[in-house]
């Protein structure tokens, strides 16, 4: 790790994860920085939630998007979208998703395994 929160916090100086989710509620702030010092499932679930919700071109589903709901069909994810995300994911995750790798996941719950797998973090019971 770069730097831990209370580093961060009393440096005044962010790292580049932390002005990457400067945006997101506190929650999902807090979520990041739990993972950072102390990697699960859990609070990786948090963080990809609020960035499926970042990055939903359909509206309705901005703000709650679940398990079920395909990328495509249900939240209107298009290639682009798609893309951007998965660029945000790689450079707040430190990973590398490859094409052939995003293509098998169709719906949020796809996204929320693909991307613990990726992490190597253990699945445990979600909040999400």
């Amino acid at each position: 790790m770069e730097s831990s929160p209370s580093s961060t916090a009393s440096s005044g100086s962010p790292s580049s994860e932390d002005t990457l989710v400067r945006h997101f509620p506190a929650d999902v702030r807090d979520a990041y920085v739990r993972f950072r010092n102390v990697p699960n499932a859990a609070d990786a679930d948090i963080v990809v939630l609020a960035v499926v919700g970042d990055y939903t071109p359909e509206r309705k589903h901005k703000a709650n998007p679940v398990d079920a709901h395909r990328l495509i069909e249900d939240l209107g994810f298009d290639s682009i979208a798609i893309t951007e995300m998965v660029f945000f994911l790689e450079d707040l995750f430190r990973v590398k998703i490859g094409n052939e790798e995003i293509l098998r996941v169709r719906t949020v719950g796809d996204l929320r395994a693909f991307i613990r797998e990726k992490l190597a973090v253990p699945t445990s019971p979600s909040r999400a």
